[in-house]
């Protein structure tokens, strides 16, 4: 069973999605576990690497998902966790896209993904491994 941390970055104090995607990858028979509101890149990459996760999802509403990202790779990376995918899910612009795909996101949600398509593009993900654009 795979073990994925789905965290809530910086200020943004909306966790209703977090909360919904947590339940969908559980049901999906993924074992999740959620940082709660308001932690720091720094908290998350030592969650990931204490809970020995082997993806880490980002729900980010505030619009820093880009400078977020970039952040968390870079940090898992010097812990040695360069093999840790992550994926981005909450208020992307289709155009951020391409961009959060170089900084290090493995795949990305937007507020338009259908629910059921989220855990077959995890599992996907999981297969290939830490990959970008």
């Amino acid at each position: 069973m795979s073990r994925i941390l789905v965290a809530k970055p910086g200020l943004d104090g909306h966790d209703r999605g977090a909360k919904v995607i947590s339940r969908v990858l559980r049901d999906a028979g993924f074992e999740v576990i959620y940082t709660g509101l308001h932690q720091s890149i720094e908290a998350i990459a030592r969650s990931a690497a204490d809970e020995d996760v082997d993806l880490v999802g980002l729900s980010i509403l505030s619009g820093a998902h880009q400078a977020y990202t970039e952040e968390l790779r870079l940090q898992l990376d010097g812990m040695g966790l360069d093999d840790v995918p992550i994926v981005v899910g909450g208020m992307v612009p289709p155009g951020d896209v391409t961009a959060l795909r170089r900084a290090g996101a493995a795949d990305v949600f937007p507020p338009s993904t259908n629910l059921l398509e989220i855990a077959p593009r995890i599992e996907r993900v999981l297969e290939e491994g830490v990959t970008s654009d």
